[in-house]
């Protein structure tokens, strides 16, 4: 496995991370059969010594294949497979597939109603996060500060019940934020779709408001397709070891 081999995602090609390499790995030899529904991976000692990679990124890829619904860990007794194809990943109580329908229904109109009800301290506030966002480095705090946005957004809307239902799904936003982008590479793309977000809504606009949050959306979506589609590690191999590289945010 190439640590060098790119991945196309709206944008153009990437480089794929050392997580997304052993994660693409491990898929495969469980979608080709080498681990089969109800076998237990090895340990993570184990792992970590046939693939070269230490036990943060190995970590990271189990934590993604769970995720997808291909594996289960037991406290005590190690990771089972529990699958052998990606169907809709899981981010804590809700699938991807249901978070996106309410998502849409929910988030759309909302943008629109910010537009044309946030006050001057509304802007400030969700300025203010964009800046801390556009220079966080860290991928969890960072995916905890995009569900503060939304939640910001929602309350830009002056509706207590849009806040609320963010804040029912805000878990698992946070969660599906830290798997785009480990998997996805979204976290600079979010940041300029929430730039254009607030500055539709500075503007007053609500159409060009609904337009950006749709496309955050689309996006959204899209790179959770592509991550189901394409993690798999390309041709016949079923056993190869990726190259050592023990920093998932280097490549």
């Amino acid at each position: 496995m190439n640590l060098s081999d790119s991945q196309t995602g709206g944008a153009g090609p990437r480089r794929v991370s050392a997580t997304e390499a052993v994660l693409a790995h491990l898929r495969d030899a469980i979608e080709r059969g080498h681990y089969a529904v109800g076998d237990k991976l090895p340990s993570e000692a184990e792992l970590c010594r046939e693939l070269a990679v230490s036990r943060p990124v190995l970590r990271e890829a189990l934590r993604a294949l769970q995720t997808m619904g291909l594996t289960m860990s037991r406290t005590g007794k190690g990771t089972f497979v529990v699958a052998d194809a990606v169907q809709d990943p899981t981010f804590g109580d809700y699938t991807a597939g249901h978070l996106m329908e309410v998502r849409r229904h929910v988030e759309i109109p909302v943008a629109g109603y910010a537009a044309r009800r946030r006050t001057a301290e509304d802007l400030d506030r969700l300025r203010g996060l964009l800046a801390r966002m556009e220079r966080e480095t860290d991928t969890t705090a960072w995916a905890a500060m995009d569900t503060l946005f939304h939640l910001a957004v929602a309350e830009a809307a002056q509706n207590p019940v849009f806040r609320r239902v963010i804040e029912e799904i805000r878990d698992a936003l946070a969660r599906q934020s830290a798997f785009l982008n480990e998997l996805g590479g979204r976290r600079a793309h979010s940041d300029r779709e929430h730039r254009a977000l607030v500055e539709a809504l500075a503007t007053g606009s609500e159409q060009d408001a609904v337009r950006a949050m749709t496309h955050h959306l689309d996006r959204v979506e899209t790179t959770l397709t592509d991550i189901v589609r394409s993690t798999r590690t390309p041709g016949p191999r079923t056993t190869p070891a990726p190259a050592r590289h023990d920093n998932p945010q280097a490549v």
